[in-house]
């Protein structure tokens, strides 16, 4: 089964992270894409995170009745930061992937790319699949990673996961960046204000 997974705080989902999820299935006639709520994540604090079990749920109310959609809480499972290597092994176990893994990322996180945990092993054991983002030249990244990468030719999207926490601590509308129901998960559990 072609499968392809997406990795993030998704703090919270929003409609670009679910636009490039059906881009990425359409385009290379992948069977699922999985979502993976980062639990601790080694590049970014976790102090100011939205607790994992808030985040798992908004991703499953967003993923609701597309059954090509999928979350996998792997990463809340083990103590410890979240390392993409680990979680591409546990996946492969989980889901039954034997075959090649697509990993869906943000153009703007090429440049960090390297200095994650193992890359080169990364780069053996997944396709890289990369999504356009505002301002950000994939032309640009580090070869290793670009000549190897699947580009998917869509628009950039304005839209961020701090952008719309920054909007509801104003007191400002999310409609439309977020799916109706993790709107209404934020509203009744109000996060971010």
């Amino acid at each position: 089964m072609a499968t392809g997974f997406m990795g993030g705080t998704f703090d919270p989902i929003h409609v670009a992270h679910l636009i490039i999820a059906e881009e990425a299935l359409d385009r290379l006639d992948l069977d699922r894409v999985v979502f993976i709520p980062a639990a601790r994540p080694p590049h970014k604090s976790a102090g100011g995170l939205s607790p994992i079990e808030d985040r798992l749920a908004m991703v499953r109310l967003a993923i609701a009745g597309n059954a090509r959609l999928a979350v996998s809480d792997i990463e809340t499972r083990r103590a410890g930061k979240s390392y993409t290597v680990e979680t591409v092994h546990e996946l492969r176990e989980e889901f039954g992937v034997e075959g090649e893994l697509h990993f869906i990322i943000g153009a703007d996180s090429l440049a960090q790319f390297f200095t994650w945990k193992d890359p080169e092993k990364l780069l053996e054991e997944c396709r890289f699949v990369v999504a356009p983002r505002p301002g950000v030249d994939v032309g640009d990244a580090d070869p290793r990673i670009r000549d190897r990468a699947v580009i998917l030719d869509m628009p950039a999207f304005e839209i961020s996961s701090s952008d719309i926490r920054e909007r509801v601590g104003l007191g400002r509308s999310i409609r439309y960046l977020v799916p109706t129901a993790v709107q209404a998960y934020i509203e009744e559990k109000t996060l971010y204000s």
